[in-house]
């Protein structure tokens, strides 16, 4: 069973950062794409940033304007997802989703807060 798991969400001011980390259970170059979703309570799921395993350009969200950062540690097995300047309308449920063979996988989810 594939599975992902988040972290490094939490409460921060706005204009303050996060790094949030997805580790897969296996090596993530088994997987076709990578991204980050995000969900904020009554809103639809909606894509942050995505990265597909032959290339080294993410693609990001109208909304990110160059706030945010795509990034795969392929030491740690790992792709990070820098978050900065966020705002008040950051505050949601980030999920990281990876696909391969035609399936797709998420995780959990990890809950980032901005407060005013």
């Amino acid at each position: 069973q594939v599975q992902l798991v988040e972290s490094g969400g939490g409460l921060v001011q706005a204009g303050g950062s996060l790094k949030l980390s997805c580790t897969p259970s296996i090596n993530f170059f088994n997987f076709n794409t990578w991204a980050w979703y995000r969900q904020a309570p009554g809103n639809e799921r909606e894509l942050v940033a995505r990265i597909s395993r032959l290339s080294t350009t993410p693609y990001y969200g109208d909304f990110v304007k160059g706030r945010f950062t795509l990034k795969r540690d392929v030491a740690k097995n790992t792709l990070n997802l820098q978050l900065n300047s966020l705002e008040t309308e950051d505050t949601g449920t980030y999920y990281c989703k990876a696909d391969r063979d035609g399936n797709a996988y998420w995780g959990q989810g990890t809950q980032v807060t901005v407060s005013s």
